[in-house]
């Protein structure tokens, strides 16, 4: 569900961030961490399940296609990284229901506890910072559903460790669909990761972005954006059948990054204008000028 408040900002649930179920993510001190049993009673529950069966009925091949040709042509603005951090002002990101906080203050709290442990990577604290910029889909029309939450590959079997399961996915016609519904469903064996189409939603189009804009990021760093809420994947231990010795890799990025991302939420809120100019210089260094997006 995304809403319009009376000062025109946007909320928006994130559900990545504020329910986990995995096994790997027990007794982390993240209070609001939930779990994903049904309660009609518990609004924000209630909230995550709808978003997820909204996104697991409609999330098929030729929707992700159509994403991918609606998106990927590049021409839907131009705006520097910082104008669109300034952006995520206007999103306000209900996945805490104690807090009213903008997307960009989890940004720089993201960015800011990478850059305590990780002094000398200023790459990797830059990633931080924008790790969630796919974001601005949402002023463009686009549903909650196919801009947050987790990501999952569409064109074969269903993971089972993707949230709500089955019974989620059972008005999805690729369900039923033959190329689709079984075990390697559209790919190979051990094809990779990078070689599965992800459903859509923010990672994959900021990845994108970064591609296409030629960004001088590391490969880790491209890797974290892209697949840090494929949880199915790096927390649930699904889709064994695909991976390769290079996705190991990809998983060690993924999880170094996530530590920060899913943590940082009852962290001090930092002074960011005083912070500026420190990440202008870490904006120019990387990802420079005006991009298309």
């Amino acid at each position: 569900m995304k809403i319009k408040n009376s000062d025109n900002t946007i909320s928006m649930l994130d559900p990545s961030l504020l329910l986990r179920p995995e096994k790997i993510y027990d007794g982390k001190p993240l209070e609001a961490f939930r779990d994903y049993s049904m309660d009609d009673e518990d609004p924000i529950k209630e909230r995550v399940r709808r978003t997820y069966y909204d996104m697991h009925t409609n999330m098929t091949v030729d929707f992700v296609k159509g994403k991918m040709d609606k998106w990927l042509q590049f021409d839907h603005f131009k705006s520097t990284v910082k104008d669109a951090l300034i952006k995520l002002n206007e999103l306000v990101d209900e996945s805490d229901p104690d807090t009213d906080l903008p997307n960009i203050v989890h940004a720089f709290q993201t960015a800011e506890r990478i850059r305590q442990d990780y002094p000398n990577d200023d790459w990797f604290q830059l990633i931080g910072l924008i790790h969630d910029l796919g974001k601005v889909m949402a002023f463009y029309g686009e549903p909650q559903w196919c801009v947050v939450g987790d990501t999952f590959p569409v064109g074969c079997k269903w993971g089972k460790n993707i949230v709500y399961g089955d019974d989620s996915f059972k008005a999805n016609p690729d369900s039923y669909n033959e190329k689709y519904n079984t075990t390697y469903g559209m790919y190979k064996k051990n094809c990779g990761i990078e070689n599965l189409m992800m459903s859509w939603g923010h990672d994959e189009y900021l990845y994108r972005v970064l591609k296409h804009n030629n960004a001088k990021f590391p490969e880790e760093g491209l890797w974290m954006i892209r697949y840090h809420s494929f949880y199915p994947w790096h927390a649930g231990g699904d889709y064994k059948q695909f991976l390769t010795e290079k996705d190991e890799k990809i998983k060690e990025a993924v999880l170094k990054f996530n530590q920060y991302d899913l943590y940082t939420k009852s962290a001090a809120i930092p002074d960011i204008e005083s912070l500026w100019p420190y990440y202008e210089k870490l904006i120019e260094k990387y990802i420079p000028g005006e991009l298309e997006w």
